[in-house]
C-alpha cells in the first residue's frame, strides 16, 4: 500500500502543474484586458497644455462655448481645448487683457486684476432671490447710501457673512449685486459678483476699491464676457 501511494505522488504533482498553467494564462488575460479597457476610458487630461501665447482655445463648460485666451488662464492643464469641469480665469483693470502671467510693468499699469471662476451652475437661488427672502435676515434692517448711488446692507456680526456688506444698485439688483469684505488691516476688502451664462455659472472677484467705478465694471464685465463668448471680438 506504502509502494502505491509512493507512486502516485509524482502523478499527483504533476497533474496540480498542468492545472495551474491555465489558471496563470487566464489571469495574465484578465489583467491585459484591464488595462487596455483602463487605457482607452482614461480622461484625457493627459494632453499636454498649449503655449500661453496660442490663438484663444475652444472649451466647453456646462454645455456653454467659450473662447479663452490661454494667457488668460492660471492653472496649466486648462489650457487645452474641449470640455472642462472649471476654469480659473483673470484678466486687467481696465484694460481686460489676460493677465495670468504678468510681468511687474503689466502690474504696475494696471489699477487691479479680475479674477474669474466658470462652473457649472448649481440651480440654487439667484443673487436677486437671496437679497428677497436669505440675506435681510442677516444684515442690519437699515441701508445706507453707497458710491455712486449704490444701496448698502451691511451683515451683522455672528452671522454667516460676517465682515461682509452687500451692495446692489437699488434700481436693477438684478443687474449689478455684489457681496464684498470690508478691508481688514493690510488685506483689502474684495467683491463676489455672479453672472450667468448660457448653464456655466460666472463668478467675477475684483477689489473693492473699484466700486468706485461700478458702472464702468459693470460695462466692462459685459464686454469681457461677450468676448469669452467668441460674440463681436476675437
Amino acid at each position: 500500500m506504502g509502494a502505491i501511494t509512493a507512486r502516485s505522488d509524482p502523478r499527483q504533482r504533476a497533474s496540480g502543474g498542468l492545472l495551474a498553467v491555465p489558471i496563470v494564462a487566464i489571469v495574465l488575460v484578465c489583467v491585459a484586458a484591464l488595462l487596455c479597457v483602463t487605457y482607452v476610458l482614461r480622461p484625457r487630461a493627459d494632453f499636454a497644455p498649449v503655449a500661453i501665447d496660442a490663438p484663444p482655445l475652444p472649451i466647453i463648460v456646462a454645455g456653454t462655448l467659450f473662447r479663452v485666451p490661454p494667457r488668460a488662464i492660471r492653472v496649466a492643464m486648462q489650457r487645452r481645448p474641449g470640455t472642462q469641469e472649471r476654469l480659473d480665469l483673470t484678466f486687467f483693470w481696465p484694460a481686460l487683457t489676460p493677465a495670468a502671467q504678468p510681468s511687474k510693468e503689466d502690474l504696475a499699469a494696471a489699477a487691479g486684476q479680475i479674477f474669474l471662476t466658470v462652473e457649472p451652475g448649481a440651480g440654487g437661488l439667484t443673487p436677486v432671490q437671496r437679497l428677497k427672502t436669505i440675506y435681510p435676515r442677516y444684515a442690519a434692517p437699515t441701508p445706507s447710501s453707497g458710491p455712486d448711488g449704490l444701496t448698502v446692507l451691511a451683515f451683522l456680526d455672528e452671522t454667516p457673512y460676517q465682515g461682509e456688506d452687500l451692495l446692489f444698485d437699488q434700481n436693477a439688483p438684478e443687474r449689478f449685486l455684489v457681496r464684498c469684505t470690508r478691508d481688514k488691516g493690510l488685506a483689502p476688502g474684495s467683491c463676489l459678483y455672479e453672472r450667468n451664462v448660457g448653464n456655466a455659472s460666472v463668478t467675477l472677484r475684483f477689489p473693492r476699491a473699484l466700486i468706485a467705478q461700478w458702472r464702468e465694471f459693470l460695462v466692462g464685465s459685459d464686454r469681457l464676457l461677450t468676448q469669452l463668448q467668441g460674440v463681436g471680438g476675437s
